[in-house]
């Protein structure tokens, strides 16, 4: 056996051990702690449990990523394709690539900084237990969406979170939780009935489920009218769990209603998951019937960017009663937007601008939902009223570094040069504007100037929401005329002597950033940074794999 056969073997079993060591971590956090490890509680060791599971999945992930050839991204690699069900032709097939391989790495980190989190802040709600098993489940199965390549075990994978998550909202969530969870589970259930349907067509008229082969073919055992069909039902599906405007509404509610690590899960992993079928999926294998519906579907993302953008307005002007965690859920749907109208493009810049996007969209919404959930712990309250007229100096004056680090998330978010956000939305803009053969160049550059419109848009909720939480409102005092000179109180009283001699009081001062948050968040500014500053390590990954997609398989 060679070096090289070495190095493939432990590349297979990393990428095996990936997807399987979470379920046996959840099966094992069910079970009662060894006297040894339960340290000062059972619910402490469950906790412990959690993050390291999840730490050794993070590590698994990056040496990974480190043994990937970077020179062949485009090759498949550490693949495993292994005989299930035979009468059906379905197989254990599992591989990466420059596309699958950033989301990878992005769950486990993403998954492991909620572990940490949960450990130092434990959810309210029933035993830990449950929910750390539900929270590996969760990552097994997200991990096993983007490395299967077989279009049955992917439906598998793909509906494996569902159930995970319904009982996070439903347990651990706050106001409106039974009914936000059931709005989330009927939505992608129903979605995911759809898809099916489209799965199983492909695979019975092409004989195959094998995701790389079909992806090869490039739809050439595909009629045209079978491609339609199953653009049709698989995108509708994959739509639901984007969210795609208008079969968004589940999204705000399942957000607001979710516990803080619920929530960066939800925006930072699952939503990705429907993006990434429409490109390992749709993309290459029914290239003719995604070309019919990319117009239909840029119009429905550029009105996404819009309407989420609108409604964010709206959320945050004064007098709404507006909940900050509900306004980053509905920025959500404009950023997945352009995530959409990347992919709609059918080019390599608009595809790699969509997953560039996707990347950092995973990990400026998982920072700005974990700020959210630890300004909501501080005050009691997301409501955006509430937390602007707290005090006139609000964050900046009562936790500074809190206050600094949401201002930071929020211009990341609304794609300020040099921060991950931009490079996503720009490199879509500039797939709209000359998209691929075959669809209308003047559709798409109004679609581009639309969503265009729509950064501006996101600027405008996001300044407004740092200005509000970040600084406070201003409290207007009662100006005195020239013929009565002296200051009055709010009711129009003269104040006493000794009470106008009293300085102002100030607002008590909120805990700032505290070292177990510190250590779950940097992670992510960090990257924010890196991935804003050097987008080539990104695109570098997804660019070979993209052209090799779009071209039917031929590097």
């Amino acid at each position: 056996m060679t070096v090289t056969d070495i190095s493939a073997s432990v590349m297979q079993f990393l990428l095996a051990f990936l997807v399987v060591a979470p379920l046996l971590g959840a099966v094992a956090a069910l079970l009662p702690a060894p006297p040894g490890l339960k340290g000062k509680s059972p619910d402490q060791a469950v906790l412990r449990h959690g993050v390291t599971v999840t730490g050794t999945v993070l590590v698994a992930a990056i040496v990974l990523a480190t043994g990937f050839d970077h020179d062949h991204p485009a090759t498949m690699q550490a693949t495993t394709d292994i005989s299930w069900i035979p009468a059906l032709d379905v197989r254990i097939h599992l591989g990466i690539d420059g596309i699958s391989l950033p989301l990878l790495v992005l769950t486990a980190l993403l998954t492991f900084l909620c572990a940490l989190y949960s450990y130092s802040k434990p959810p309210a709600g029933p035993s830990p237990k449950a929910f750390v098993a539900l929270v590996l489940v969760l990552e097994s199965g997200t991990l096993a969406t983007f490395a299967v390549l077989d279009l049955l075990l992917f439906f598998l994978a793909f509906e494996m979170v569902l159930i995970p998550m319904y009982f996070l909202i439903a347990r651990w969530g706050g106001g409106q939780r039974q009914a936000a969870a059931w709005k989330f589970i009927l939505y992608t259930l129903l979605g995911s009935v759809v898809m099916l349907l489209g799965l199983l067509l492909i695979g019975l008229k092409s004989g195959t489920f094998d995701m790389v082969a079909l992806a090869t073919d490039n739809g050439r055992g595909l009629t045209t009218s079978v491609q339609v069909i199953a653009v049709l039902a698989i995108g509708l599906g994959l739509a639901v769990k984007t969210p795609m405007w208008p079969l968004h509404s589940w999204l705000p509610d399942a957000h607001t209603a979710a516990p803080t690590v619920g929530s960066v899960l939800l925006a930072g992993v699952l939503l990705k998951m429907g993006t990434y079928g429409f490109v390992r999926i749709l993309l290459p294998i029914a290239p003719d019937g995604m070309r019919t519906f990319a117009p239909y579907l840029a119009a429905f993302a550029v009105v996404g960017i819009v309407y989420g953008s609108l409604a964010c307005l709206a959320l945050a002007r004064t007098g709404a009663r507006g909940d900050l965690k509900r306004l980053i859920a509905y920025s959500s749907v404009g950023h997945m937007g352009f995530v959409l109208l990347g992919i709609a493009t059918m080019t390599p810049t608009g595809v790699n601008g969509a997953l560039f996007a996707n990347i950092a969209h995973g990990l400026i919404t998982g920072l700005l939902f974990f700020l959210v959930g630890a300004v909501k712990d501080r005050y009691g309250t997301a409501d955006l009223d509430t937390l602007a007229g707290a005090t006139g100096a609000a964050l900046y004056g009562r936790a500074p570094r809190l206050g600094a680090l949401l201002a930071f998330a929020a211009v990341a978010s609304l794609g300020l040069p040099g921060l991950a956000g931009f490079w996503g939305e720009m490199l879509t803009l500039f797939g709209a504007y000359s998209p691929a053969e075959g669809l209308s160049r003047p559709a798409f550059r109004t679609f581009m100037a639309i969503g265009a419109f729509g950064t501006l848009l996101t600027a405008a909720y996001m300044l407004i929401v740092v200005r509000r939480v970040c600084m406070g409102e201003r409290t207007p005092h009662p100006q005195p005329s020239p013929d009565d000179p002296a200051p009055r109180t709010a009711d129009g009283s003269r104040p006493s002597a000794a009470a106008a001699a009293r300085p102002a009081a100030t607002a008590p001062q909120l805990a700032d950033i505290r070292t177990y948050e510190a250590v779950a968040w940097t992670p992510l500014a960090a990257l924010t940074v890196l991935a804003g500053l050097w987008p080539a390590v990104l695109l570098g990954l997804t660019d070979p794999a993209v052209q090799k997609l779009l071209a039917g398989g031929k590097s």
